[in-house]
């Protein structure tokens, strides 16, 4: 089996998870309220930004943005929907980083992060 099926296979594993499952029912739940998913939306994107704004210039995300966040985040955590899919997208993430690792690892690539100042 070359690297490429292997890898369309554990596509499908991971596709075909419990865990996978879940996420995407907490998702259909979560975006199935308008007020939901106008929040779910704009997390995400500033979450985009945020990560974007880490990476780029001087680490830094503007503090009005960086509330903004912080606002929306909060209203999101306080709806049991919500809070149920972020807390199995962010579960689902932690996974897909371990195998990320895993295959890192296997390909003799390291990707040491510098420690903060």
């Amino acid at each position: 089996m070359n690297i490429y099926d292997t890898a369309h296979a554990l596509a499908r594993e991971i596709q075909n998870s419990d865990e996978c499952r879940r996420l995407r029912e907490l998702r259909e739940r979560a975006y199935a309220d308008d007020t939901n998913r106008v929040l779910l939306e704009e997390y995400k994107r500033l979450q985009v930004q945020l990560q974007m704004s880490m990476v780029g210039a001087a680490g830094q995300m503007p503090s009005e943005d960086m509330q903004r966040f912080q606002q929306v985040a909060s209203l999101l955590y306080m709806n049991s929907d919500a809070q149920a899919y972020l807390m199995a997208e962010m579960q689902m993430q932690k996974t897909l980083a371990d195998v990320f690792k895993i295959l890192t690892e296997a390909a003799g690539i390291t990707f040491d992060l510098p420690e903060p100042n």
